[in-house]
């Protein structure tokens, strides 16, 4: 049958993957194949990179099953990339989508690619170029603004939780032998993925005891007496950190210049945990076990959220949706319902709102005295990691 083509379609996917990302990937191409008058459907290979080079891979002719299997995959199928839209740039890339009868393009990323897809929709409008731009969330991070929450964060979140609760028990067992875990988790500059820490928590004795976000300043002493009082009552002590921990000095554990800056001008940073864990050591006289996962903290499949996964490819499909609808310069957000239970829709919010913006942890979302997050918290995170977490016994 002959498609009744008006324009072809481009989807890409920039930053750092997530569990689900390519669960958006497939919601877009899905929704895609829907609709007639939508012709070519190709995906830029490394994101930006890809986009700048015109290297593009042909995204129609794959089979149903192989898209199946690409869903369930983690990492960036199409892969991905860190890459700003340089000066002057914007009009050879815009020559190449006209070249391919471009009309649609879809970037799946967080606060970043939020800016580069709203240049570029900035850019064809200014020289009349007929491009729909519409922007699918992404991040672990959980800190774009305009939406309740990001795809890729519930399963990180759950990632979290379960490692905080695994890392619990192991330093209980072990007692004198090393006693205290610090667990350095991502998030960048919002504290949603740290604050995920505490979702498996349900008795004072469980871990994790303390919680280290970035909005709040880290006060070294306050953080050793909670721990040295955990160890003391419990036999053992688990904190959890973030990965940019400040305090009034500056950053945890370091002085002088980032070990690496990116093109977007984020600092990175020699790690926090493993200062305090030295620290810490010394001071009780025990050893003290730092634990940064990394990457699996957005790659565990078996940690994937069901909730997560459903948004992604939800949100996907919104994107295509939306477009063909006349939106553009937008961004797909995900609107909690009001209710008992929870429930999910999409929305669409101005990519200038969220370009280049951060949404931080509130601060009705951690208990700072406490040094752990608050009960609102754990209301608005727990429908998010996609069913119960495991139930723990003890013998002791």
């Amino acid at each position: 049958m002959t498609r009744a083509a008006t324009g072809n379609l481009l989807v890409m996917q920039s930053g750092g993957p997530t569990a689900v990302l390519n669960r958006s990937l497939a919601g877009v191409v899905e929704e895609a194949l829907r609709h007639r008058e939508i012709g070519e459907i190709y995906g830029a290979v490394h994101g930006l990179e890809g986009l700048a080079k015109g290297r593009f891979l042909d995204l129609r002719r794959r089979s149903k099953a192989a898209w199946r299997r690409v869903a369930q995959t983690p990492g960036a199928a199409l892969g991905t990339a860190r890459r700003k839209l340089g000066p002057g740039e914007a009009p050879a890339v815009l020559d190449i989508l006209r070249e391919h009868g471009i009309a649609h393009i879809f970037s799946i990323g967080g606060n970043d690619s939020a800016d580069t897809a709203h240049r570029l929709a900035a850019e064809a409008r200014a020289r009349g170029q007929a491009l729909t731009v519409v922007s699918v969330p992404k991040t672990v991070d959980n800190d774009l603004p305009e939406t309740d929450h990001c795809p890729g964060y519930g399963s990180a979140a759950r990632f979290i939780a379960l490692a905080t609760m695994g890392s619990g028990m192991d330093a209980e067992s072990m007692g004198q032998a090393s006693p205290i875990t610090i667990l350095e988790v991502m998030g960048r500059n919002a504290g949603w993925m740290v604050a995920a820490s505490a979702l498996g928590k349900r008795e004072e004795r469980d871990p994790p005891h303390i919680v280290c976000p970035p909005e709040a300043v880290f006060d070294e002493d306050r953080f050793t007496a909670r721990i040295e009082e955990a160890y003391a009552r419990w036999g053992y002590a688990v904190a959890v950190v973030s990965e940019n921990l400040t305090h009034s000095g500056g950053r945890v554990g370091h002085e002088g210049e980032a070990l690496y800056v990116d093109v977007f001008g984020h600092k990175y940073y020699q790690s926090p945990s493993q200062y305090l864990a030295a620290r810490l050591s010394h001071r009780l006289g025990v050893r003290v076990r730092h634990e940064k996962p990394g990457t699996i903290q957005r790659s565990l499949v078996p940690c994937t959220s069901k909730v997560d996964a459903t948004e992604a490819h939800m949100a996907g499909q919104a994107a295509v949706s939306a477009a063909l609808a006349g939106g553009n310069d937008v961004m797909v957000t995900l609107v909690r319902e009001a209710g008992l239970a929870y429930s999910c829709t999409t929305g669409l919010a101005p990519l200038e709102a969220v370009a280049g913006a951060e949404r931080r942890l509130p601060a009705d979302f951690f208990d700072e005295a406490a040094g752990l997050p608050t009960q609102a918290f754990v209301e608005y995170a727990r429908p998010l990691i996609g069913g119960p977490l495991p139930r723990f016994e003890r013998l002791r």
